[in-house]
């Protein structure tokens, strides 16, 4: 990743305050230079066209004073947003399984699968808290976390049960892996805030979550019928 400081905005573009019926311009008790005729002018009208400047660029640090060098810091965002951007995805998947998840077990599977995408979703406000700690930018869009995670893409359709939850364990699997890959060179790198954050919440978290899918592909009868 980049390593760079981000640049001050160039400006912003004024606005002059406008009526729609009549053409004449507004402001403050009638000045054009706003309240005691200081200052630019003023107007209720809501700007609508502005547009922000970019004033840090994905992939690039802010200099924050956190005794962490830039390089572990540029190492560990490029991890955190790899997770990130996962976790969004296995947080999607969640949800989409929760609404189309049928037959006997629906009502429990129903529950447990939102369940685990709200404490999903906490982790993804986690991690990226912690990509802005580190000075990064963390991943927001989805459409960015497409085009970045590693986890299969499954059909837009339903699937039967069986594959909802095996395609929710190998989600989990990538992350995990990619996980433990981070806790290793963040420990390296000394960044134990991240190296804290990745192995008591995140790691913890999706194993736990796998204990609880995995066991609904054990097949167990509910009661012994052959006698022994």
């Amino acid at each position: 990743m980049a390593t760079t400081t981000s640049t001050k905005p160039t400006g912003r573009r004024a606005t002059s305050g406008r009526s729609a019926s009549s053409g004449m311009s507004t402001g403050s008790s009638g000045s054009s230079n706003g309240r005691n005729g200081r200052g630019r002018g003023m107007s209720p009208d809501p700007v609508l066209d502005t547009r922000g400047v970019e004033i840090q660029r994905f992939g690039t640090l802010r200099d924050l004073p956190i005794s962490l060098g830039s390089d572990a810091r540029s190492k560990s965002c490029e991890l955190l947003n790899q997770v990130l951007s996962d976790t969004l995805i296995l947080y999607a998947m969640y949800k989409k399984h929760h609404w189309l998840v049928a037959g006997p077990t629906f009502y429990q599977l129903h529950l447990l699968f939102d369940k685990h995408a709200e404490e999903q979703l906490e982790l993804v406000d986690l991690v990226a808290e912690r990509v802005q700690t580190l000075g990064g930018i963390a991943v927001g869009d989805p459409r960015q976390a497409a085009e970045i995670t590693k986890i299969e893409r499954p059909p837009d359709g339903a699937e039967e049960v069986s594959a909802m939850i095996t395609r929710l364990l190998d989600a989990h699997e990538t992350i995990i892996s990619e996980v433990r890959d981070a806790i290793d060179a963040t420990e390296k790198s000394k960044d134990w805030g991240t190296n804290d954050l990745l192995m008591s919440d995140v790691l913890r978290r999706n194993e736990l979550q796998v204990w609880f899918v995995a066991e609904h592909l054990v097949d167990v009868p509910l009661v012994d019928t052959t006698g022994a």
